[in-house]
């Protein structure tokens, strides 16, 4: 018999970037906020003088324990899919703040298009552009009416940055001006507008000068010292919820955080929302927290499993094309890049920022004519300096030995001489990728695992060539002396790092039938329960998605405090 608690204003599911959003902005209004993190306590203490590659980079101290939970995965339908028993692909935080403690700052706004995708193709191209089994939609709100949440949250992270020169209107500049530009990003900078493209410095949340927010949290400027990825920053110079929107909702008194909060079901009686349930993971303890409101700001596969698990929403069914909860889930192409090598030039490569870098859009979203293309949408092409830290970096020319002397000799030659140059391509979503629960695996509590079916498709294959060959162009015109672009772009590879940019399962739009929220993060059947997150997204774009993450926290915190005092849907 679970253990019934006192009713709260509203309980939130995973205190993250959304999370603590969330429960920042609900109590300064006044609401009482419980929120459950299944992870541990974390603060900015931890990481003083703990540049600890082997520790945070290679064991992944932040992230979590795949022994106790993990996914499943299957390329299609016709494999048995299997746990993912190391991380490789994509990787999953875990404890307070969860992946906003470890990424590495790139805070992008989608275009436009991304938010019109279908119609809009349609419009330019007709509707036989769209290939037969993939679904992408539009999401149901544009980009001028998600403009000021972009805004809210970037002011609150204090984003760096310059305004895109390809992206939609702003209704004000960054907080903070761009980073530091290095030598090499100069290079860049210089042979992009050689070959007519627009660079820009990317939007950062590593901070380039000292930086007060509006809800008056200080945070000092960015250090350079390469530990952001994977890392959580020592100075608080990287924007995460830990050192910006959790201690808003601390200082208010009204939200309780509790961690080591395994929860493992919503619970509901007709079409309300009643509470959740969840499991004290240092006792074992069941726990029933009732609420008026439950929010869920998990990250992606457990926002979808925990609402499967609590047959919640209608799960999607892959042969027939109905259902929602599942529906649509992207990834991203991020191996359409090239490598240049150079032979008389030295870079200081060891320095860098998780979101220093330049990038241009040219040949993201529908920048570019696709008629004669094979492919829809693009990706955004950068050049990041994040730091090569020495024990996961060596590069070396392609058709180089792998040990022995000519490996050595090109490991010291080339540890300085070489920059990259990558596409971040979009995800369009296909009837046959979707997440649901795995029939055979389960959790260390018995539930069963998330199931993951995806692979890439030739939409894909298209588009990582092409992004690799622009890329390429970009480091010839920098006077590389070998250029080594990606050539060919083979089935999905859930042991090779990419990226963690998994996306959608509970998606937005305009309608019941093929979406599980509404543009507040509402769920349809169920007026007062919000999910919100990376799973809203329809399909996936050619950016990083926490920047529109964070818009869509702020719209649904907005929404909540409406339906507060409304009560009903909210579209």
């Amino acid at each position: 018999m679970a253990k019934k608690l006192p009713k709260t204003d509203v309980v939130i599911v995973g205190v993250g970037w959304a999370g603590g959003i969330i429960a920042a902005e609900l109590t300064k209004s006044g609401l009482n906020v419980v929120g459950l993190e299944r992870g541990r306590e974390r603060k900015t203490e931890d990481y003083f003088m703990v540049h600890d590659e082997l520790r945070y980079g290679v064991r992944y101290d932040l992230m979590q324990d795949l022994s106790k939970e993990t996914v499943t995965f299957r390329s299609s339908e016709k494999i048995r899919a299997l746990p993912m028993r190391q991380y490789g692909s994509f990787l999953l935080g875990d404890g307070l703040g969860g992946s906003g403690v470890h990424w590495n700052g790139q805070t992008f706004r989608f275009l436009p298009y991304d938010f019109e995708i279908r119609s809009k193709t349609i419009e330019r191209y007709g509707k036989n552009k769209i290939p037969d089994g993939m679904t992408i939609q539009d999401w149901g709100i544009t980009y001028d009416q998600i403009e000021p949440y972009y805004d809210k949250f970037e002011k609150t992270a204090g984003i760096s940055g310059e305004p895109n020169p390809l992206g939609g209107k702003r209704s004000s500049p960054y907080p903070t001006p761009p980073m530091k530009k290095s030598p090499a990003m100069q290079m860049f900078v210089d042979s992009a507008k050689k070959l007519n493209l627009h660079p820009y410095m990317q939007p950062s949340a590593n901070l380039s000068e000292q930086y007060t927010n509006p809800d008056g949290i200080s945070r000092a400027a960015c250090q350079y010292c390469g530990y952001c990825e994977r890392f959580g920053c020592e100075y608080g110079a990287k924007a995460d919820p830990v050192v910006t929107v959790i201690p808003v909702a601390k200082k208010s008194g009204k939200f309780e955080i509790r961690t080591h909060s395994q929860v493992r079901r919503i619970l509901h009686n007709g079409s309300k929302a009643t509470g959740v349930l969840y499991t004290d993971v240092t006792t074992g303890e069941e726990i029933e927290q009732p609420a008026d409101i439950v929010v869920v700001t998990s990250y992606v596969f457990n926002n979808v499993r925990l609402l499967l698990m609590s047959g919640i929403g209608k799960p999607y069914n892959p042969a027939t094309g109905t259902g929602v909860i599942g529906r649509n889930y992207a990834y991203q192409v991020i191996k359409g890049n090239a490598v240049g090598f150079f032979e008389k030039q030295q870079f200081n490569n060891f320095a860098g920022a998780g979101a220093l870098g330049v990038n241009l859009d040219d040949y993201n979203g529908d920048n570019f004519d696709h008629s004669d293309l094979k492919f829809l949408h693009g990706g955004s092409i950068s050049i990041s300096q994040t730091g090569q830290r020495p024990i996961l970096n060596n590069p070396i020319p392609g058709g180089t030995a792998t040990w022995g002397a000519e490996f050595k000799t090109n490991s010291l030659k080339y540890a300085n001489r070489v920059i990259s140059v990558g596409g971040q391509g979009s995800s369009m979503s296909f009837k046959h990728h979707y997440l649901d629960l795995d029939p055979t695996y389960k959790d260390a509590y018995g539930d069963p695992l998330m199931r993951l079916t995806f692979d890439f498709e030739e939409q894909d294959r298209e588009l990582a060539v092409f992004l690799a060959s622009k890329s390429a162009e970009i480091l010839k015109e920098m006077g590389a002396d070998r250029v080594d672009p990606l050539k060919e772009l083979g089935p999905y590879d859930i042991v090779t790092y990419q990226s963690t940019h998994n996306t959608g399962g509970v998606i937005m739009g305009s309608k019941p039938e093929t979406s599980a929220v509404n543009t507040f993060s509402q769920m349809w059947d169920y007026d007062n329960l919000f999910v919100v997150g990376a799973s809203s997204f329809p399909q996936n774009a050619g950016y990083n998605p926490t920047g529109t993450v964070g818009a869509l926290a702020y719209r649904a915190a907005e929404g909540i405090l409406t339906y507060r005092q409304k009560g009903g849907s909210l579209v």
